[in-house]
């Protein structure tokens, strides 16, 4: 085991942040009871703001972000863990306040560590992430009230890391998926993938005076949350469910009480930083198994040193699909 590693640093200097691949030691690592060597990580929005200074995400610098992370076990004095064991961290304070995945080696409490079931390699588990969980436990709640049957589920940003994995997701189980993005110029890759119809954001946005529009969708998965979130509600079935992860189109929004008094519509908040260990491993094991996706169609692989590039892509919003971070 090597006493420095690499590992991508984010500094503050004159309030500019920057991010820059550096060696550390293994003292700079928090305490904790594993070690692990990592194989890859991988790039959320949520990493984004981290790498740009957003304290509403990491309070102190200089930091090392990631809130992805899957390798091997080095060392441990949890004896739920052995050595050579493939593990997935994320959730919690991982890669918040606590050193993240984007260097060769963390070290975390066992509290924070899901072991990596059969038929999921480290890479696969990076190409899924947060975003990935996210996304299937998203399906998972719709699917407790939702069959294909039904008529079809709406997916908002359906181009973004969670929208895609959960459009990719729904159209496996065989669900009629609808797509809203806001770049119309993912639509025919979109439809080529399967999704029956691909809206626009603002068509939704425009029209908000009635309290209700025909029941369209028996399900939405919604990844943006304001304007957005209160306006497609209005279009849900009867007894449908829409379940909701991201704030990007904002954390507030206005809507009535219509659809959830006379439609029996359910809302159901979607939170995958605290989300129980057993409840990450079930849907590892659905990912690894009957839930299993070609990751690698809608992966690309980047080194360390392209981070801050990428980061940039993601806050302009021109950023697709998933990126894995090759450690």
């Amino acid at each position: 085991m090597k006493e420095t590693f690499k590992a991508f640093v984010v500094r503050e200097q004159d309030g500019e942040f920057t991010g820059a691949l550096e060696t550390k030691h293994m003292a700079d690592l928090p305490d904790g009871d594993v070690l692990v060597r990592v194989d890859y990580s991988c790039i959320n929005y949520k990493d984004a703001l981290s790498v740009t200074g957003n304290r509403g995400v990491t309070k102190e610098y200089p930091h090392t972000p990631g809130v992805d992370a899957a390798g091997h076990i080095v060392t441990s004095t949890d004896p739920r863990f052995q050595e050579g064991e493939a593990v997935v961290v994320n959730g919690f304070d991982f890669g918040m306040n606590t050193s993240g995945g984007f260097q060769e080696y963390i070290r975390v409490p066992g509290d924070w560590i899901t072991p990596l079931p059969d038929g999921v390699t480290t890479f696969e588990a990076m190409a899924y992430g947060t975003a990935g969980l996210t996304a299937a436990q998203s399906v998972d709640e719709l699917m407790e009230r939702v069959k294909p049957e039904a008529g079809p589920v709406l997916v908002t940003g359906a181009t973004g890391g969670v929208g895609s994995i959960t459009v990719a997701l729904l159209l496996k189980l065989g669900f009629t998926v609808h797509a809203v993005t806001g770049k119309e110029a993912e639509a025919d890759r979109l439809k080529q993938e399967g999704v029956t119809e691909v809206l626009s954001r603002q068509s939704f946005l425009d029209e908000t005076t009635r309290p209700l529009k025909k029941g369209t969708y028996a399900g939405i998965i919604d990844t943006v949350g304001g304007p957005l979130l209160a306006s497609i509600i209005r279009y849900v079935q009867y007894g449908g469910v829409v379940t909701t992860c991201g704030n990007v189109g904002g954390a507030e929004m206005t809507l009535t009480v219509y659809p959830f008094i006379l439609r029996g519509v359910r809302l159901i908040g979607i939170d995958a930083v605290q989300l129980p260990i057993a409840e990450r491993l079930r849907l590892w094991r659905q990912l690894a198994s009957e839930w299993k996706l070609p990751v690698g169609e809608w992966v690309e692989t980047k080194g360390l040193q392209e981070i801050s590039n990428i980061v940039t892509s993601l806050l302009e919003g021109t950023h697709q699909g998933r990126t894995v971070i090759e450690i």
